[in-house]
C-alpha cells in the first residue's frame, strides 16, 4: 500500500545536500504532497503495516519524517490518504524504511 502526506515543514538541510545519491532531498518543498510505499523489509510481518504510516492518524495530526542518508533532513506532514493500490508518480515518491 502506498499513503500520501502532505509536507509541512522540512529542514534546510534537506535543500544543501549536494551528494549524488541524495539529490533528490533538494527537491522536497512544503506544501506539496509525497507519495511514500510500504513495502518488505520496512513492513511489518504481523501487521502488514510499515512504523510511521500515521495509520490512526487524521488529517489534522503532525507527523515526523527523517530522510535516510542525511538524518539532518527531516521534517513533518500530515497524512492527506491511503492507497490499497499505489500509484505513486515517478517525482515525489519515496519508501518507507
Amino acid at each position: 500500500y502506498c499513503v500520501e502526506f502532505r509536507t509541512e515543514r522540512l529542514s534546510e538541510h534537506c535543500a544543501r545536500e549536494r551528494r549524488p545519491h541524495a539529490r533528490w532531498m533538494q527537491y522536497l518543498r512544503e506544501g506539496h504532497t509525497v507519495c511514500v510505499a510500504c513495502q518488505p523489509p520496512a513492513m511489518d510481518s504481523d501487521t502488514q503495516r510499515c512504523a510511521g504510516d500515521g495509520h490512526n492518524a487524521d488529517g489534522e495530526k503532525i507527523l515526523h519524517w527523517e530522510a535516510v542518508g542525511n538524518s539532518r533532513c527531516q521534517g513533518t506532514w500530515k497524512k492527506v490518504r491511503q492507497l490499497e493500490e499505489c500509484s505513486c508518480p515517478p517525482v515525489h515518491s519515496f519508501i518507507f524504511t
